[in-house]
């Protein structure tokens, strides 16, 4: 399918956690796969968050500008701070406390590797597109359905965007684009707004 964005519904997000918290690692994976469809971020800024960022009794993420995208450069997004799971549908805190609580290591990282130091980018992907396979999640796009394959960390992100546009209530392409941090509103319209029904 090329370059067609893919997207995937609630239901189908909810199939992928019960598929990761069947894995070798299901609250690592678990809290991958919820904390990237809760904010939209990028599998590489997840691969540098560290736990100091988080703060779970506020119910925040704090994403300084060196973990963004493109960091650095005169487009680099500012530092912003992550409400999570505003409506507590996704259960994302409650998540993150339990993966975190489970830790024995020390170290920094949101995400560490199984041996040593921080999960990579493509190892997050990898969380991502085993639980769609396992849980056999199909996609959406445009042209009809994808494969479970045509799942991954970015396909996430789209689905952040869906999610703002076609459930919940009173949000824009503006807010689409801060939750996302596109630096041109231009971009999210490219991007999303065919996901707006008229």
């Amino acid at each position: 399918m090329g370059d067609e964005k893919h997207w995937v519904k609630p239901e189908q997000v909810e199939a992928m956690r019960d598929a990761a918290r069947e894995g070798r690692h299901p609250r690592r994976d678990d809290a991958i796969t919820t904390l990237l469809y809760d904010t939209g971020l990028r599998r590489g800024e997840l691969a540098h968050v560290d736990r100091e960022m988080v703060d779970l009794n506020d119910g925040l993420l704090r994403l300084p500008t060196s973990v963004q995208k493109d960091y650095p450069n005169d487009s680099t997004p500012p530092p912003v701070t992550f409400e999570l799971d505003r409506d507590n549908s996704l259960k994302t805190i409650t998540t993150l406390r339990e993966f975190l609580e489970a830790r024995v290591d020390d170290d920094p990282a949101l995400v560490p590797s199984q041996k040593a130091g921080r999960m990579t980018g493509k190892g997050i992907n990898d969380v991502v597109q085993r639980a769609a396979r396992r849980a056999g999640v199909r996609p959406y796009c445009f042209s009809g359905r994808g494969r479970p394959e045509d799942v991954s960390a970015h396909t996430l992100r789209h689905s952040v965007a869906w999610r703002m546009l076609r459930i919940e209530e009173g949000n824009t392409l503006y807010d689409v684009r801060n939750r996302l941090r596109h630096a041109s509103l231009l971009t999210t319209e490219r991007e999303y707004d065919h996901f707006e029904t008229i």
